[in-house]
């Protein structure tokens, strides 16, 4: 009889102990809901992966007065893609907002690949097959690509992104459904300034076949180097493009440089 109880009375202080172990080790956790706002299309699940795993650093946010600050400073820290951050908490959880930065240029450095926004801003590499992103070749040996966030200050650099910005506003503006950056697979600035050759063109445009679309001097820079403005270089880039149909296919060149010309004629490919 006393063994039946010792048992009992021992199994009564193990249920006991087990009910404080799962209470230590498994507390309840407040789950809130995270709502991204005036988010664009172009953006993927991994863009948004980025501001929930940031918006969640350093544990599961509750819903107190501090909480929109210390989110709003982790997006800003961790998120470069993400700019003008406002976090709001409501009675569900949190809302963020902010102005998404697209990235318009891509930059290799051995196995390192960062993307460039319209100002110049560096955002960590992640696929974006959806976007025509082009990528900048001929920046001097050794160029040590800056942090996610940071601002590439540049010359060669600012003149490449310079010109894709312009073509990016002329697809939005001129050819919306059919975007003409789609067939530009690379931007050569390995002239810049004329710091190979001055009597060659500053700055060339490849398409995804190989033609090339000759652009000439940085944007501004046209008068100094009797070239067409940069006005009439795109009126001719995108004429020939509406005419034809396709930059690709037809042409070895494209010459954007001469002020005598509307229309650019293809010289035949081969």
């Amino acid at each position: 009889m006393l063994a039946i109880v010792c048992i009992f009375a021992a199994l009564g202080v193990g249920i006991v102990f087990l009910d404080k172990y799962v209470r230590k080790t498994a507390p309840v956790r407040e789950t809130i809901a995270i709502e991204l706002v005036g988010v664009p299309v172009w953006v993927n699940d991994q863009l948004k992966e980025k501001v929930y795993a940031a918006a969640v650093a350093g544990g599961e946010p509750k819903l107190d007065e501090n909480t929109a600050v210390l989110v709003q400073q982790n997006i800003v820290q961790q998120v470069a893609w993400l700019d003008d951050v406002r976090v709001q908490t409501t009675h569900e959880g949190l809302r963020i907002a902010g102005r998404w930065r697209k990235p318009l240029a891509v930059v290799k450095s051995g196995l390192r690949k960062s993307y460039l926004d319209d100002e110049r801003v560096v955002l960590d590499f992640v696929p974006m097959p959806n976007l025509p992103i082009v990528e900048v070749k001929g920046l001097l040996p050794m160029t040590k690509i800056p942090q996610p966030g940071e601002v590439w200050q540049r010359d060669d650099v600012a003149a490449a992104v310079a010109v894709i910005s312009r073509l990016d506003r002329m697809d939005g503006l001129a050819t919306p459904d059919k975007p003409l950056l789609r067939e530009i697979d690379s931007i050569d600035v390995s002239n810049f300034n004329g710091r190979k050759n001055t009597g060659q063109p500053h700055i060339v445009l490849y398409t995804k076949d190989g033609t090339e679309v000759i652009w000439g001097a940085e944007i501004g820079m046209w008068g100094q180097h009797l070239e067409a403005t940069d006005e009439d270089k795109l009126a001719k880039l995108y004429g020939y493009y509406k005419e034809y149909g396709s930059l690709m296919g037809r042409a070895k060149y494209i010459n954007l440089r001469d002020p005598q010309d509307k229309i650019p004629l293809p010289i035949d490919k081969y």
